[in-house]
């Protein structure tokens, strides 16, 4: 906490060259890339980073397939070539995954003609990932028991992306990249409404943790509230060429179903892609797409019926799934930018292409859509925007995004060896510790080894079945702006997504893992984790 608290006190004093609101994926590489570049730069979130639509995806880091049908070329090859950059930039995290793709008979494509579909997008993808193959009923239920063939007319296998984490922790090293040069980066401050005077933005804003109200200043602004954009662009007085459309996606996390480590991929019962996800140990299955009229959504029972109905009628299974199987959910919405105050458009045919208005008179900037997929394009682009505007951008060549240099990795990986890292990866684990550590932190996975070395013990896991180390909960407490344990669980970590929520607060780790997230705080913090996430 005393990182965000000193955060909170910098934000207060000065004129910052650029604020941002919102520290979802489109706010975070936007810090990210205008931190390193040197400009000095803001960014606040009203809950916590990630909280919304960015820690609510498939984990999926793909070219739009999809979009081949409503003949986006464009858009489909603009999506595949920043899919390959992440691929070289993430090596670790963005990694290729195969999809085993089932059609039934009765779709409205043969599946045939579904496949040559998936010969062009390979080649949009330059190729980069392996080939795709058409597959007969008879070699898709050899390839994968676990499907029901007894209504497919046939299917194929193609390649895309995934984050081996989860999106949320994606995204956080973002964060943490502005953070490392000089972004001011604070969680829980919401923006009360903005004001432009004398050419500076006067943004009113609460610390939602304490209850203080003070004024942050800046010369431009930018509004990366993800589905909230329109709403604060209300406050601010500002008017956009775009506006948000809204589709609520569900996901369900089961114990794992099937020991295949590829994506199954069907179209469900309403006709819209369905995915059954690997997630070590779990499965995370959905999605849905419903239209909604705001961002403010919640699972329903309709929902998870869907969702269950859906996977049983697909899979061959030894028992049905029931909702007592349900681990943990995931729900949000995407915004989807739609240009025209008073357009109408067809929502199931919109894509997630991102869309920034510019108000050049007034020094803003609106963000809307955007796929994680897109994000290091919308890095580079902000910052030119905003150099457009007159700001000075004193390292405009800079590169800001992806993982340390091959000199710093040998590094690690040699002080690992020397220690015998591997060696000290849990049983439950199906990752050894060196590969962990690294594709968690990066450079950061060196001062580990160096906890490691100097106290055998910060090897130790403390809650049970959760793949995290004490000397991660304690790097963590220092560098990760834990405001609340739900930060750490759900957002920095994906345990609350694998672990059931009783096992997770009665395993005899937590309450030392929350002494060192909080220190004299820690009981406080469990029980209000217990009252937030109860029912």
């Amino acid at each position: 906490m005393e990182l965000r608290a000193s955060n909170v006190r910098k934000l207060q004093g000065g004129t910052f060259d650029v604020l941002i609101l919102g520290g979802g994926i489109n706010g975070a590489v936007s810090a990210a890339a205008l931190a390193a570049k040197g400009v000095k730069v803001a960014l606040i979130d009203r809950g916590d980073f990630a909280g919304l639509t960015s820690s609510n995806s498939s984990n999926l880091a793909w070219g739009g397939i999809k979009y081949l049908e409503n003949h986006e070329y464009f858009l489909v090859n603009k999506l595949c070539r920043s899919r390959n950059h992440l691929m070289r930039s993430y090596p670790s995290t963005v990694k290729e995954i195969r999809f085993l793709t089932t059609i039934q008979r009765g779709f409205r494509f043969p599946a045939f003609l579904v496949y040559l579909g998936t010969i062009v997008y390979w080649l949009f993808g330059r190729f980069v990932t392996r080939a795709p193959r058409y597959m007969s009923r008879k070699a898709l239920a050899n390839a994968e028991a676990v499907i029901d063939t007894s209504n497919a007319e046939g299917g194929f296998e193609y390649s895309d992306c995934y984050l081996y984490d989860n999106d949320a922790r994606f995204v956080f090293n973002f964060v943490r990249t502005s953070l490392n040069y000089g972004g001011i980066v604070a969680n829980y401050v919401e923006s009360l409404g903005a004001e432009r005077r004398d050419g500076v933005w006067h943004s009113q804003v609460r610390d939602n943790i304490s209850g203080e109200q003070f004024t942050v200043r800046a010369k431009v602004l930018i509004n990366a509230c993800g589905p909230y954009v329109d709403k604060h662009n209300q406050l601010s007085g500002q008017h956009t060429a775009h506006r948000h459309l809204f589709s609520k996606g569900i996901h369900l996390v089961v114990d794992r179903i099937t020991e295949s480590q590829r994506i199954l991929t069907f179209f469900a019962s309403d006709g819209r892609l369905f995915f059954v996800i690997p997630m070590g140990p779990k499965t995370c299955i959905g999605t849905t797409d419903t239209q909604v009229e705001s961002p403010e959504v919640v699972v329903t029972d309709a929902d998870r019926h869907f969702v269950l109905d859906n996977v049983n009628a697909l899979l061959k299974l030894e028992m049905p799934l029931t909702l007592a199987d349900i681990i943990s959910e995931r729900c949000g919405v995407r915004p989807l930018a739609l240009k025209g105050e008073d357009g109408v458009a067809d929502w199931v045919k919109l894509s997630r292409k991102h869309a920034i208005d510019v108000d050049k008179q007034d020094q803003h900037l609106s963000i809307f859509g955007g796929k994680l997929t897109d994000c290091i394009n919308v890095g580079d682009e902000v910052a030119e925007l905003v150099a457009d505007l007159g700001i000075k951008v004193p390292y405009a060549n800079t590169r800001w995004y992806g993982e340390p240099g091959r000199s710093v990795k040998r590094e690690y990986l040699h002080q690992a060896m020397l220690m015998n890292l591997d060696a000290l990866t849990d049983p439950s684990s199906s990752e050894p510790l060196t590969q962990r550590l690294w594709r968690r932190y990066g450079r950061s996975a060196i001062e580990m080894l160096e906890m490691i070395r100097e106290d055998p013990s910060s090897a130790e896991l403390l809650i049970e079945n959760a793949e995290y180390l004490r000397c991660e909960i304690e790097h963590a407490a220092r560098r990760e702006m834990i405001a609340k344990l739900d930060d750490f669980l759900r957002r920095r970590s994906k345990i609350a997504l694998v672990v059931r929520r009783e096992d997770i607060i009665s395993a005899p780790g937590l309450r030392e893992a929350c002494e060192i997230l909080f220190g004299d705080e820690a009981e406080a913090k469990l029980a209000e984790y217990v009252a937030e996430t109860a029912g």
